[in-house]
């Protein structure tokens, strides 16, 4: 008989960053560094989409201002920007009330509990964010979380001939270090639509054996690593649609958060509710007992118990009866 690959026993709480963990955006302070006006920026940003159609150009406008940035770099207004830089930034993340501690809190909830424990369950957090992979890895968040996604900058970009060792890649002065060093490529974009890309990565496993297993493998979903009704999706608006979609489709949980006292987010997160776009919602703030921390942790027992008792039936319909005495 052939054997399941996964045994299915890992919870995953995916994360949008900007707005759901952090109250600004993560671009800030490389603004503050740069002294760069980040409205002025973002002003310049939005009309891209409209200047390059007059070019007859389409671009994405979720991620066009990556390629703003490395304009700014190449025009010296950004000079110095590395990758070095950008995770330094990562120090600079405010995070909403409860993180990062509350990564740690939840999953302890899970591996502390011998009902779980019994069944080796256990959660993972990963971030999937349209922001900065680096400036993630360099946050107070990065240590709590299993796996970070989001969009990645070259520095030395590989010249043509390079497998021929007649042509080494770009290196800058003072290449040894980070000193000198400056981005000059996108290595990885995500937007709205592709950050759902990931959500399939961890749901087949394929981001934890990429030499096994690809993203677009075919795998049964009794084969896959973590079910979808395992995963918990946590963002806070429109721009998060298309995973949310995801997540409702196939059987996982939503739950989008919005800034505490503020009118306008509020109006929006409940919209994304009565429009069966998300599954529940709570102030951003993830302290012990507060709403968002009561449903996030409710929930994530909900799928333990789940998988304990799905386990306990297979153990039950796997075992024969046992012979008894004749009357």
């Amino acid at each position: 008989m052939k054997q399941a690959p996964f045994e299915q026993n890992i919870i995953a709480m995916v994360w949008d960053c900007d707005k759901t963990l952090i109250s600004s955006y993560m671009q800030d302070p490389l603004f503050r560094h740069y002294g760069v006006d980040g409205a002025k920026f973002w002003k310049e940003v939005n009309a891209l989409k409209a200047r390059y159609a007059e070019q007859g150009i389409s671009v994405n406008s979720d991620t066009s201002y990556l390629n703003h940035i490395l304009t700014y770099v190449k025009a010296g207004i950004f000079k110095g920007l590395n990758n070095a830089l950008l995770r330094e930034f990562g120090k600079e993340l405010v995070f909403y009330p409860g993180l990062p501690d509350f990564f740690a809190g939840v999953k302890n909830l899970i591996a502390e509990d011998p009902k779980y424990k019994a069944f080796d369950i256990r959660l993972e957090h990963y971030v999937v964010s349209t922001g900065f992979a680096e400036t993630i890895r360099g946050s107070a968040i990065a240590p709590h979380v299993d796996g970070i996604f989001g969009c990645e900058f070259i520095e030395d970009a590989l010249q043509p001939g390079f497998l021929d060792g007649a042509a080494p890649a770009v290196c800058p002065a003072g290449s040894g270090s980070s000193a000198g060093r400056e981005i000059t490529q996108i290595a990885c974009a995500l937007d709205n639509t592709s950050k759902t890309r990931y959500l399939f990565e961890i749901n087949k496993g394929s981001n934890r054996y990429p030499e096994t297993i690809d993203v677009n493998s075919s795998i049964a979903r009794e084969s896959r690593r973590v079910p979808f009704e395992n995963m918990v999706y946590i963002a806070d608006g429109p721009s998060d649609v298309p995973a949310f979609s995801i997540l409702n489709y196939n059987g996982g949980s939503t739950f989008a958060v919005y800034p505490k006292g503020d009118v306008k987010a509020f109006r929006q997160v409940e919209m994304l509710r009565r429009d069966g776009r998300v599954q529940m919602f709570g102030e951003a703030d993830y302290q012990e007992a507060s709403q968002s921390w009561l449903w996030l942790t409710e929930k994530v027992r909900s799928i333990a118990d789940r998988i304990v008792a799905r386990k306990q039936e297979a153990i039950r319909s796997s075992a024969g009866t046992p012979p008894g005495h004749l009357t």
